[in-house]
């Protein structure tokens, strides 16, 4: 669990394509075996603390033919952004992927005292 000291909590959102690997064979579309994609998401506005952050697949198109074997994770978070990680495996064909994150987290105030 994740507490937050503070009674500021913001929540930010984003969605992106990951990739569209059918258009120019790509490796997630005409490749065999483990096969990894990693993006950098860059929060609009740094968090105070470690934000949590949720990913989830809200698009994919994989060819019918073969198991749908996916997994999509946020990595290295820190207060001003993290790595969105997808993996597949096998002989999974997948075409494009979009991804939506949700980041929640304490947030500062141009009131809040800063001692040090």
């Amino acid at each position: 669990m994740i507490t937050i000291e503070s009674h500021r909590v913001g929540l930010q959102q984003g969605s992106m394509v990951l990739f569209s690997d059918y258009q120019d064979g790509g490796a997630m579309w005409t490749g065999d075996g483990p096969r990894e994609l990693r993006k950098l998401v860059e929060f609009p506005t740094a968090f105070r603390e470690t934000p949590m952050v949720h990913v989830a697949l809200s698009m994919w198109d994989i060819d019918q033919k073969h198991n749908g074997r996916m997994d999509i994770s946020a990595e290295m978070v820190t207060s001003e952004g993290f790595v969105v990680v997808f993996r597949t495996w096998g002989d999974s064909r997948v075409a494009r992927v979009r991804a939506d994150w949700l980041a929640i987290g304490a947030v500062g105030h141009d009131d809040d005292w800063d001692i040090q």
